[in-house]
């Protein structure tokens, strides 16, 4: 399930012609391409949405594209839609989706230029995938391959929050055994904090930013290690830095979760930011107004040495995702 091996992926890359007028070409690590357009940049990026509650289906179609543009410093502005479905998938369904799409793009006031729907016999479950795109200054451009040497790692949210969530809206009873009626309640109000349209386009305009990356499949261990593989350098991280939900001890406890997993649990909505030392204070205000929950987990370095530190000892960081993501979700 999920995102080819980084080797995979490279060979799969090898026949795509190279062409100037990409600044950002498909690379592992990179969630959007670039291109000139004009005195500007045009960011794109094409996403999939399967397997996620129906309610908020065509709201995250939107957001997770969404977020991939505006993470490099793009206000997303335009969008195409797929909706896909089995033969049996009554139109109603398309209408309901459509129409989640539609007051999702309004709210991020992007514009629906086209798309494709369709039933087909091979398709098993409802499939979107949304292609968005904007453009960006050429100056303002932020990629996750662009961080320094001497950047802070701040963290936007905490990590595991998108499994979570979709636990308790996915496994009600086994969620209220967990973590109660109440809380498993709010939890299922909560799948918006799975957008980082926001929070990316709040923390781009800061000087001093120099990369973002969510936190999507892979968790914090896939991001982190796909912005020092982009970048070219090293870090260090923390693990008592790490924001974690109250409700993680409790599924870590159900699911016999080690800590490399906790690290690796897919996030969407946590966003890795590499944040200049004298930009740091500009970045906690600007989150910290806007009511956004934010840490420092350590700080990137000149060697490409990657360690986690835990209780005052020192281990190489997990080069390797473990997302417990399916394992969780099947209760």
């Amino acid at each position: 399930m999920g995102k080819l091996s980084t080797e995979n992926l490279q060979r799969l890359l090898k026949c795509i012609k190279r062409d100037p007028r990409v600044i950002v070409p498909p690379s592992p690590g990179f969630d959007s391409g670039v291109h000139r357009l004009g005195n500007q940049y045009l960011v794109v990026s094409t996403d999939p949405c399967i397997g996620v509650p129906e309610k908020w289906f065509g709201w995250l179609l939107i957001h997770y594209a969404a977020s991939d543009v505006a993470l490099f410093g793009s206000k997303p502005e335009f969008c195409t839609i797929n909706l896909l479905g089995p033969t049996k998938t009554k139109p109603e369904i398309f209408y309901e989706v459509m129409d989640q799409t539609c007051s999702a793009a309004d709210e991020l006031q992007m514009t629906i230029v086209t798309g494709h729907t369709g039933t087909y016999e091979d398709v098993a479950a409802l499939t979107g995938v949304c292609t968005a795109y904007g453009t960006v200054a050429k100056n303002r451009l932020i990629t996750p391959g662009s961080a320094k040497a001497g950047d802070l790692i701040f963290c936007v949210k905490p990590i595991g929050l998108e499994t979570i969530i979709n636990f308790a809206l996915t496994h009600r009873t086994l969620a209220d055994r967990l973590f109660g009626t109440r809380q498993t309640r709010r939890l299922s109000t909560l799948v918006s904090m799975q957008s980082c349209v926001k929070e990316a386009l709040l923390i781009a305009k800061i000087r001093g930013v120099h990369a973002m990356h969510d936190a999507t499949e892979g968790g914090l261990t896939a991001a982190l290690n796909e912005i020092a593989e982009a970048s070219k350098i090293g870090f260090e991280m923390d693990f008592n830095k790490v924001p974690i939900p109250e409700e993680m001890p409790r599924l870590k406890q159900h699911f016999g979760l080690r800590d490399h997993e906790i690290l690796s649990m897919s996030s969407t909505g946590t966003i890795l930011v590499a944040v200049s030392p004298e930009a740091e204070g500009a970045a906690e205000n600007v989150l910290r107004r806007n009511n956004i929950e934010t840490s420092i987990l350590g700080r990137f370095v000149r060697n490409t040495g990657r360690f986690l530190l835990k209780n005052s000892r020192k281990t190489p960081f997990p080069r390797i995702a473990d997302d417990p993501y399916q394992r969780i979700l099947s209760g």
